[in-house]
């Protein structure tokens, strides 16, 4: 009777994860999933409104390339969110990663330096944020004549480009970076600090200590916060694919097969440049130590 209860507690602990989870999961499959899918089905449909309701006719790959041909200001405006993404996730990334290694220090007032940083993040919504993105717009950061973009200058013009887009939106950048360093804050104190005192003995500057110890003990966390920056870029008012989605989708009469088109290829874009970061950015000591446990728990069940 005892072994019995046993089990059943066993594998009640197995079901309770699940159990909780099950609201979340619910959520997601009727408004994420099914909108999702939903949204591919409507990308091959030519839909038109009328008194009797929506009127969808098949038409192929015709919003495809009415979208990719037709449209000149998708692929440029598609194109300018990615490079926004390849410019943005790893100063953001950097930025935070060197704030919270900052704050993770023993200086008086961390609290209030810690409460400064993540304010922006709590009290600026949106909108907000959209109207200084378009305050620092007008007022140009003047880099002529700086002796280093000069020389950044000279050696790549595109990278000169780059800087002067992260100068002229440093504003956003900063904004964007106080849930990530909150994140690492999290990973650097769960770093056990008889690493550090053991590499202090053995004679380690910090250097060494940055490299060898924190930068790999924080590798995971740094791989969610690149993956949260994506989506957080992804999901900004600033972000010049929204409004050619949201014009297409308020043309009722032709709009709406155009709208989820536009939708569908942003979202893969997207789900491709996610799939990238987490490849670049994966633990390559935990994929090899998952044959190792399997193995052992193979033997253990022998």
């Amino acid at each position: 009777m005892a072994l019995k209860k046993r089990k059943n507690f066993t594998r009640f602990k197995k079901i309770l994860p699940f159990i909780f989870l099950s609201p979340w999961l619910l959520g997601f499959l009727v408004f994420t999933l099914f909108p999702f899918i939903y949204t591919i089905y409507l990308s091959f449909m030519d839909v038109r409104f009328s008194v009797a309701g929506f009127n969808m006719t098949f038409v192929g790959l015709n919003n495809y390339a009415i979208a990719l041909v037709t449209n000149t200001l998708f692929i440029p405006s598609l194109l300018e969110f990615l490079l926004t993404l390849i410019i943005y996730t790893p100063i953001i990334v950097i930025i935070s990663f060197v704030l919270a290694l900052a704050l993770n220090t023993d200086i008086k007032g961390k609290g209030i330096f810690r409460t400064i940083y993540f304010l922006p993040a709590i009290v600026l919504s949106g909108p907000v944020l959209f109207r200084l993105t378009e305050t620092s717009g007008e007022q140009d950061i003047i880099l002529q004549g700086v002796f280093v973009y000069e020389m950044i200058t000279i050696y790549s013009q595109p990278l000169a480009n780059a800087f002067n887009f992260m100068f002229e939106n440093f504003v956003m950048v900063l904004w964007l970076t106080g849930v990530p360093i909150v994140l690492f804050i999290s990973a650097l104190q769960k770093i056990n600090i008889s690493l550090f005192e053991a590499a202090k003995m053995d004679g380690a500057t910090f250097w060494v200590i940055l490299w060898k110890i924190i930068l790999p003990l924080t590798k995971s966390m740094t791989q969610v916060v690149a993956l949260f920056t994506i989506v957080q870029l992804g999901v900004f008012s600033t972000n010049p694919v929204f409004d050619i989605i949201r014009e297409a989708s308020m043309e009722t009469t032709v709009g709406l097969g155009f709208a989820a088109t536009y939708a569908w290829i942003y979202s893969l874009m997207v789900m491709i440049f996610i799939a990238t970061t987490f490849m670049l950015l994966r633990d390559k000591h935990l994929q090899e130590a998952k044959p190792v446990k399997k193995r052992s728990r193979r033997r253990r069940r022998s």
